[in-house]
C-alpha cells in the first residue's frame, strides 16, 4: 500500500489511525545513530534510538516508564525556567474549540446544551443552571496534545498485535482496552512548565509555506539568526515550536488546511531529539510535512518523536500574538487533562514572557 497524496484526501477521508498503517516498515528502519557526535561533550543529551531492529526500547528512564521526555522537567528545571518570566505577559498558543474548526478525517466536535435551562429553579433564590454535552475525540481534535499511546510502529506481520510497538516497547496487546489505554494513557503526562523556543520559518521564507514544503535545518538556523537567538540557548527539557503561517487558513479555508501541510521532516526531528526536547509543536495539524518527500513512509516524524523517544507533539497551534510582539523565547505552560486511558489531551497552552 502506498501513501495517498494529501491533495486527494477529503475531510471524510480515513482517520489517521488507518492512514498510519502504511508507515509500519518505513518508520521502523529510520536511522538515528550518528547524531550523538554532534552534541557538545559538556551538555547531557538524549541517547538517540539506534537504526533498525528493536534498540529503541527499553527507555533510558527504565522499562516501565510511561512519562517519556517529560521526565526532563525536574524541580531544578522549573526553578531555572521561572527566571525567564520578565514582563508578566501571557499569550494564548491555541485556537478556540468549535464545531466548524478544521478536523482530520472523520473526527467530530459536537457540543449540545442540555435543556433550557438544564436545571432549576432551586431554592428561594430560584437558581438555574446550564450544562453541556460534548462528543469529540477529546485528545485528537482542535489544538491537541498527542500522548505516548497515540502512535505506534508495526514491527512484525500485519495483524500481529504482539509486535505493534509503542513508546518503551509496549505492545498493542499490553496497552489496548475498550474503555481506554491500559498503559501510556495521557494521565501519565506530567504538568509542563519549561522554556519554549519559537522558530518563525514563515518570516524566513517571506510568505506562508505550502503543503509538502519541508522545514530543514537551514531554515531553523536562518530563523535563529533572524531572531537573534543562539542554538546553544536550547537546553535539555525545552519545548520547540515551528511557525509556518498555515494557521492563517484556520476557519478561512479548512479544506486546504487539512489536505496536506508544511512542517518539519526527519532531519529537524533528529535535531529536536538531540537537543533533548520534551515537546515539539507547530501551527499545523500534524507538526510534520505532508506529503513527506519520501513517498514510502507516512508520518515518520511521529514515529521518531513519540514512539521512539517519548516526545509529545502539540498540534494546531497559533503564534500570532507572540510573533507580533517578537517574543520568540518564553515560558511554556500546559497541563494535560488527565483523562485516564486517553490517547491525547485537549490543549490550551500559554506562553509567559
Amino acid at each position: 500500500m502506498t501513501v495517498r497524496n494529501p491533495k486527494d484526501i477529503k475531510p471524510t477521508s480515513p482517520e489517521r489511525r488507518d492512514f498510519l498503517k502504511v508507515a509500519s516498515v518505513g518508520t521502523a528502519g529510520l536511522a538515528l545513530g550518528g547524531l550523538a557526535g554532534t552534541a557538545k561533550a559538556e551538555e547531557p543529551r538524549v541517547e538517540l534510538a539506534q537504526a533498525g531492529g528493536q534498540n529503541w526500547w527499553p527507555s533510558r528512564w527504565g522499562k516501565d516508564d510511561q512519562i517519556g521526555a517529560l521526565n526532563w522537567i525536574t524541580p531544578e528545571k522549573v526553578l531555572d525556567t521561572v527566571k525567564w518570566i520578565r514582563d508578566g505577559k501571557i499569550y494564548r498558543m491555541g485556537h478556540p474549540y468549535e464545531a466548524t474548526q478544521p478536523k482530520f478525517g472523520d473526527r467530530a466536535f459536537t457540543l449540545r446544551l442540555v435543556g433550557s435551562p438544564t436545571g432549576g429553579p432551586f431554592g428561594g433564590n430560584k437558581l438555574v443552571y446550564n450544562d453541556e454535552f460534548l462528543a469529540t475525540e477529546i485528545g485528537q481534535c482542535g489544538t491537541q496534545f498527542d500522548g505516548l499511546g497515540h502512535i505506534g510502529i508495526q514491527m512484525g506481520k500485519d495483524g500481529d498485535q504482539a509486535e505493534m510497538r509503542y513508546y518503551n516497547g509496549f505492545t498493542q496487546l499490553e496497552i489496548f482496552g475498550h474503555n481506554g489505554l491500559k498503559k501510556l494513557g495521557i494521565e501519565n503526562a506530567k504538568p509542563i512548565f519549561t522554556r519554549g523556543h519559537l522558530f518563525d520559518v514563515q518570516a524566513v521564507k517571506g510568505a506562508m509555506m505550502e503543503a509538502g514544503q519541508e522545514i530543514g535545518m537551514a531554515d531553523v538556523r536562518a530563523a535563529l539568526a533572524k531572531q537573534n537567538m543562539k542554538e546553544e540557548d536550547i537546553k535539555q527539557g525545552d519545548a520547540l515550536f515551528f511557525n509556518t503561517g498555515w494557521s492563517a487558513l484556520w476557519q478561512k479555508n479548512n479544506d486546504k488546511y487539512v489536505n496536506g501541510e508544511p512542517g518539519i521532516g526527519v532531519e529537524v526531528a533528529r535535531w529536536c531529539i538531540q537537543k533533548g526536547a520534551c515537546v515539539v509543536g507547530a501551527d499545523v495539524w500534524g507538526v510534520e510535512v505532508v506529503p513527506n518527500p519520501d513517498k514510502s513512509v507516512a508520518f515518520p516524524v511521529h514515529g521518531e518523536l513519540i514512539t521512539k523517544n517519548g516526545i509529545h507533539l502539540s498540534e494546531n497551534m497559533q503564534f500570532n500574538d507572540l510573533i507580533r510582539d517578537r517574543k520568540y523565547q518564553f515560558v511554556y505552560i500546559f497541563i494535560p487533562v488527565p483523562i485516564k486511558g486517553a490517547t491525547g489531551s485537549i490543549n490550551a497552552p500559554i506562553a509567559v514572557t
